[in-house]
């Protein structure tokens, strides 16, 4: 495999990942160093948008094999392929601790900006995205340009987001994540467990993004599930 940018871009693409921005790596972005020593020099980001890694994941053999942690463990292995091939080093937003910067990150390679409900949301895509890895390289790697735009947020005058939930988990003093779990493991959760967080939904960027069905409830699930296992972790 070739590794200009373009290539590794296309590598992604074609294995269901969508690139998401890089950057030339400064000091205090604190990426680790490469396996053989040396300092990473550009960090290029890949995720998704709206539903489009959906098809390839769930045509892979993790999404049906019944082991934890199916999509972590497809990122792992195609960004890991990738990696070997085009002597980068990948690096997850999951699997800590320790933990990468990932949301700096993020910040650092698109016009991102925390929303009200304290998700990253894009000027283009809404709240209908996410990171599933970076590549690290030592080598300076051509990178398109990030082109500065202002947050959607700022301009929001009705921040239909912030009263949609039907607990009001979403407060001024933060996420109130119990509330929350407690609904979704009612009846009166079903439509949030079954189409995605309606606080989500409600925010007007990027709607023609939102998770198809089958995704809102995978990342639903998941989410229950381990705010449970945290839970149980918890009990004395």
């Amino acid at each position: 495999m070739k590794s200009g940018t373009e290539d590794i871009i296309a590598a992604a693409a074609a294995r269901g990942l969508s690139f998401r921005g890089g950057f030339a790596v400064e000091a205090d972005d604190q990426v680790p160093l490469l396996p053989d020593g040396r300092p990473a020099q550009t960090l290029l980001l890949f995720g998704n948008i709206g539903s489009d890694l959906w098809a390839a994941f769930t045509a892979a053999a993790e999404s049906t094999d019944g082991k934890p942690d199916p999509l972590n463990r497809w990122s792992e292995r195609l960004l890991g392929e990738i990696a070997g091939a085009v002597g980068g080093a990948a690096h997850y937003p999951f699997g800590g601790p320790p933990y990468v910067p990932f949301l700096r990150w993020a910040q650092r390679a698109e016009a991102l900006s925390p929303s009200p409900l304290g998700m990253l949301i894009h000027p283009e895509f809404g709240l209908w995205h996410a990171y599933r890895g970076a590549l690290a390289f030592a080598q300076p790697l051509d990178l398109p340009p990030r082109p500065r735009r202002a947050s959607p947020c700022e301009t929001c005058v009705e921040r239909p987001c912030l009263s949609a939930c039907p607990v009001s988990a979403f407060t001024p003093a933060g996420y109130d994540v119990p509330e929350c779990v407690a609904h979704i493991q009612t009846a009166a959760g079903t439509d949030c467990m079954d189409s995605g967080c309606r606080a989500r939904r409600a925010c007007p960027i990027g709607r023609e993004f939102t998770y198809n069905a089958a995704q809102s409830r995978f990342h639903m699930e998941a989410f229950l599930r381990a705010r449970l296992a945290a839970a149980d972790e918890r009990e004395p």
